[in-house]
């Protein structure tokens, strides 16, 4: 489980703190802006993204398996190296992301945007 809470990601993220190697699992961040944010090596496993705002966030070698990004927005993301196993990226924005080496067996990309 998340070793911190949404607050806490947040006030993070508005305070320009790293968030790179995180405990993130199971965490619910749906519909935040975490535009830019640095998550690169984090563990978002199960995490709910749903409708979040990751534009030009650094997802490299993130753990992402079974992540909820339904609806998100990941604009020009870096998700190099990044588990996406089991992920729902239904109707997500990945134009311009980087999906070098990432991992995307069982993931659900109906309707994603490229």
């Amino acid at each position: 489980m998340a070793e911190i809470t949404r607050e806490q990601v947040l006030e993070r993220f508005a305070s320009g703190i790293n968030l790179t190697g995180l405990d993130l699992s199971w965490l619910d961040l749906h519909d935040t802006n975490l535009e830019g944010a640095n998550f690169e090596n984090s563990n978002l496993e199960g995490a709910d993204l749903f409708n979040a705002n990751l534009e030009n966030a650094n997802l490299t070698g993130a753990n992402l398996y079974g992540v909820y990004l339904y609806g998100a927005n990941l604009k020009g993301a870096n998700l190099t190296n990044a588990n996406l196993t089991r992920a729902d990226l239904e109707e997500t924005n990945l134009t311009g992301a980087n999906l070098t080496n990432t991992n995307l067996i069982g993931t659900n990309m109906r309707n994603s945007i490229s």
